[in-house]
């Protein structure tokens, strides 16, 4: 047996060892994250009790069920947790059951997002599907225009003092604005204009992209080490060959970290920019109408559609991540 093989992980336990070993080193790594979440579903259950309980007594008040002889008006003053202990099985046998509730237990936002997905037609007013794909678009769009202008930025910054010293304050400036108070303006003044439609939301997107792209791709493109540098120069290279060749290899790790965080944040962007038009299709829209009409578990569930899309999203730069950089020999 090689040195090769004597070194390689799991040499010599045959196929069935090495499939448990994965299968051992895949326990270990989903067995904390399982824990996590199954603790914080079993908290997001026991919140939902006082959180509901207000609504709870309100039923069965209607319905004629027999309470303590506290008065409705004593009732109306106490808080969710002390109605909740002045009556824990009207509150805990009505919390999970409400149409309406003021915090949704975690089977009825899965249960929305079955019947939003799975049981509507895709081209439905009511699929989930379809107001992702609406607000998917400006997404990726405003993303590529962000992640570009962030890459150019940095670029400039890198390789010229004067962009380092007055773009960069103002592009960390940029982002103290909120973007809440910015996406209206952008609206109403491209609507002034004529321009409606997926351009102005990809806007709002890019505003929020660029910045992580640009002080990622800063920090990359300063990466290689003075002395891989100068050997660069000894080369007699030039700034675009040095660029080419030493910095942007050097940078991709940095790039992709950022483009993760960037490609979120178009998401957000894009939900945000739906607001001030009225949209009637889109996540945004749909966490408008069920603010209106006080559907608190389709807005839920359309909180959870929105961050599937973004982990999606992740997980696709991720993946690209991994083949780009394997490809050229950096992982």
């Amino acid at each position: 047996m090689t040195d090769t093989q004597i070194s390689a992980p799991g040499a010599g336990i045959g196929r069935s060892g090495r499939v448990a070993l994965a299968m051992r080193g895949m326990h270990h790594r989903l067995g904390p994250v399982l824990a996590v979440v199954a603790a914080l579903i079993a908290l997001w259950y026991l919140a939902a009790i006082p959180m509901n309980a207000q609504n709870s007594l309100m039923l069965a008040e209607r319905e004629g069920v027999a309470l303590t002889p506290a008065t409705a008006s004593e009732r109306r003053n106490m808080s969710g947790l002390a109605l909740t202990l002045a009556e824990p099985s009207q509150a805990v046998a009505r919390a999970f059951a409400q149409d309406r509730p003021r915090l949704p237990s975690p089977h009825q936002v899965l249960a929305e997002l079955w019947d939003s997905t799975v049981n509507q037609n895709v081209t439905s007013k009511r699929s989930l599907v379809r107001h992702a794909g609406i607000t998917l678009a400006p997404t990726l769009l405003g993303f590529v225009i962000g992640s570009l202008a962030g890459i150019a930025l940095a670029v400039g910054i890198v390789h010229s003092r004067l962009m380092d010293l007055s773009v960069m304050p103002w592009a960390i400036a940029s982002q103290t604005i909120p973007i809440l108070a910015i996406a209206p303006m952008i609206i109403v003044v491209l609507n002034s204009i004529g321009v409606q439609g997926v351009l102005p939301k990809a806007i709002i997107s890019a505003y929020l992209s660029f910045f992580p792209v640009t002080v990622g791709m800063v920090k990359g493109l300063r990466a290689p080490s003075p002395s891989d540098l100068d050997l660069m120069r000894t080369w007699n290279a030039s700034a675009t060959r040095t660029l080419l060749s030493l910095r942007l290899p050097a940078s991709l790790p940095y790039l992709f970290a950022s483009l993760k965080i960037a490609v979120a944040a178009a998401l957000v962007g894009a939900i945000v920019g739906e607001f001030p038009t009225g949209a009637v299709s889109g996540l945004g829209a749909r966490l408008l109408a069920g603010s209106y009409y006080g559907q608190t578990v389709q807005i839920w569930s359309a909180l959870f559609g929105a961050a599937i899309v973004a982990a999606a999203l992740v997980a696709a730069i991720g993946l690209a991540q991994r083949v780009t950089l394997k490809r050229m020999g950096l992982s």
